[in-house]
């Protein structure tokens, strides 16, 4: 068994913790669908905010679906200027048998447009 990062992110309209919860849990629910993994799979979560989104930790929304065994930590991206606002990101590790290739990396919302090359 090996372990395998999946990426994601999503976008909110308002830096709200009811919009950072429900997207995160948004989120996380399609990619633990598109990749077929149990909470008892994950190794860790990392997420990340910009610095625009202060109203809730993501990781509360994990918490709220039941993987409250699962390591998670929250940090704050850099603020590059000009870069995305209002996203959420996510790096999950899993223990899988999967192949790199087979993993679902999920970008919803304007995130799609980091990640061009595994959103179309």
């Amino acid at each position: 068994m090996q372990v395998r990062g999946i990426r994601g992110a999503i976008t909110i309209d308002a830096d709200t913790k009811n919009q950072i919860l429900s997207a995160t849990q948004q989120l996380l629910t399609a990619i633990q669908a598109a990749n077929d993994f149990q909470p008892e799979d994950i190794a860790s979560i990392l997420f990340t905010v910009t610095p625009d989104l202060r109203s809730a930790f993501p990781a509360e929304a994990a918490r709220l679906m039941g993987w409250d065994r699962v390591p998670l930590l929250c940090f704050q991206e850099i603020e590059v200027p000009g870069s995305l606002p209002r996203c959420i990101r996510v790096l999950i590790h899993i223990n899988t048998n999967k192949t790199q290739e087979s993993i679902k990396h999920i970008y919803l919302g304007q995130a799609q447009s980091l990640r061009p090359d595994l959103t179309g």
